[in-house]
């Protein structure tokens, strides 16, 4: 047996754990590869226009991996609580894809609202593939035991990198667009070669600072995202927001923190991947002034 997972949406929330997770029971798995133009370019040719990019690298990654495993891994995650809701997309990616594609699907709900984990959803996982609930409680501990040592690590790097001499920029986003290959990664190779250093929005352990822009706010990771920018606000010199178009929650939470920031920003929304000639130029000024 061997288990698809596509490398976006979910994958970077869950990766460090997911990988450990399947390492500890012997389960074979492929990760789709990095976002080139040929699988943003299938997730288009399947999605609909009013789709975030997002959401169509997303159905690029699952259109790679057809034919290519006995399953693909793709959860409902719906709230982490009350005021801790997700975008719709996360909620909808299991129905979207299932209507999309004739492939078998591996899916677990987090809703815990409905007092859905994400530990009985593997339990659920398990009993529907065979491996029993004692082996699934191993695992488990032992991939949330990895996946916290390698998350400090990186937030400790993070904090360190706040101590640079360089200038540095908050890059405000989430992970599956600030690290992904096509989206994300061109404005960070864009920014070191500016000699930047760049300050990592979800690299901040958990806090709840994003109320001092909003109190009212509960979609989950648009919280984590603007809580970093109280946690170093006074030792950045810039922000910049990224997200990908046309993204409902980030249009409304980034656009209530810009009016209420008192530090150079920027915001950079991905729509065409096809040229960077615009977004260079663009990052090239937003350096220029926070040099100055």
């Amino acid at each position: 047996m061997k288990i698809g997972i596509p490398r976006s949406m979910y994958y970077y929330y869950y990766k460090d754990f997911l990988i450990n997770f399947f390492d500890y029971l012997k389960i074979d798995y492929v990760i789709s590869p990095e976002t080139n133009k040929d699988i943003m370019d299938l997730g288009i040719k399947y999605s609909q226009d009013e789709m975030c990019l997002s959401m169509k690298n997303f159905i690029g990654h699952v259109a790679y991996l057809e034919g290519k495993c006995d399953y693909i891994l793709i959860p409902r995650i719906d709230n982490y609580g009350l005021s801790n809701q997700t975008c719709t997309n996360f909620l909808a990616l299991y129905d979207i894809i299932n209507n999309l594609f004739d492939i078998k699907i591996l899916n677990y709900n987090i809703n815990l609202k409905n007092k859905e984990t994400l530990f009985k959803g593997l339990i659920n996982i398990g009993t529907y593939i065979g491996i029993s609930k004692k082996d699934i409680r191993n695992a488990y501990e032992y991939a949330i035991t990895k996946e916290s040592k390698i998350k400090k690590s990186k937030v400790l790097n993070n904090l360190r990198n706040l101590r640079s001499d360089k200038k540095k920029i908050l890059l405000v986003g989430h992970p599956y667009n600030i690290y992904d290959k096509l989206i994300g990664e061109p404005i960070i190779n864009m920014l070191k070669n500016l000699n930047i250093e760049i300050i990592y929005s979800d690299l901040f352990f958990t806090c709840d600072e994003y109320i001092k822009f909003s109190k009212g706010l509960y979609w989950k990771y648009n919280k984590e995202n603007i809580s970093s920018i109280s946690k170093c606000i006074d030792k950045i010199d810039g922000i910049i927001f990224l997200s990908s178009f046309p993204c409902g929650p980030d249009s409304l939470v980034n656009e209530l923190v810009m009016r209420k920031l008192n530090k150079p920003y920027i915001n950079i929304i991905i729509d065409d991947i096809e040229s960077s000639g615009g977004i260079e130029t663009r990052l090239e000024s937003f350096v220029d002034i926070v040099s100055s």
